[in-house]
């Protein structure tokens, strides 16, 4: 049976790091999608595409993690690992006070995953780039929003230690062995 693991925190806690991790040892991953979204919008001109249009944004956020989720549902991989879930979208939305249509929250109830890991606020690697504006504040503020929501809709939070990549990966990894 296939197990989609979902890897959640605030921007700048070392989900794509790990992520990173788990593609060289060969586990099958989806990226987060954002960045793309980010990037096709600055090649068009928008400096940040969320904070000039944030429903745009989310539309087509929402659009590529479906399309992520129905891509693994396709794939034989027994367990397959996502930077960020549907969830997120809302839950940024509701960060960012924004109204948002309800098949936001029809797509969240709609497609589940198995496992969440949790990568909590940690001020020593948050850094911000080109993608990532949020001010370490703001991630941790965000964070919040992020446990909330996945809470919300009844999921067990998995709280990922901070440790270096490799121990995070491997507890991910061992946290996963004993369920199997």
């Amino acid at each position: 049976m296939q197990q989609k693991i979902l890897l959640i925190g605030g921007p700048g806690t070392g989900k794509t790091s790990v992520l990173n991790e788990l593609i060289s040892r060969d586990f099958f991953c989806f990226p987060e999608v954002s960045r793309e979204v980010t990037l096709k919008a600055q090649e068009q001109g928008i400096d940040q595409l969320f904070l000039t249009n944030p429903l745009l944004f989310s539309e087509m956020l929402l659009e590529g993690r479906e399309q992520q989720y129905l891509d693994a549902e396709k794939s034989d991989a027994e367990i397959i690992f996502f930077d960020r879930g549907i969830p997120d979208v809302h839950a940024y939305m509701d960060f960012f006070n924004t109204e948002y249509p309800t098949i936001f929250l029809e797509k969240s109830r709609k497609y589940k995953y198995d496992k969440v890991f949790h990568f909590s606020p940690w001020k020593e690697i948050h850094i911000t780039d080109n993608e990532r504006y949020e001010s370490f504040e703001e991630t941790v503020e965000i964070d919040s929003f992020l446990t909330k929501t996945y809470k919300e809709l009844g999921y067990n939070i998995i709280n990922v230690p901070m440790a270096s990549i490799k121990k995070r990966t491997d507890f991910i990894i061992n946290t996963l062995s004993c369920d199997l």
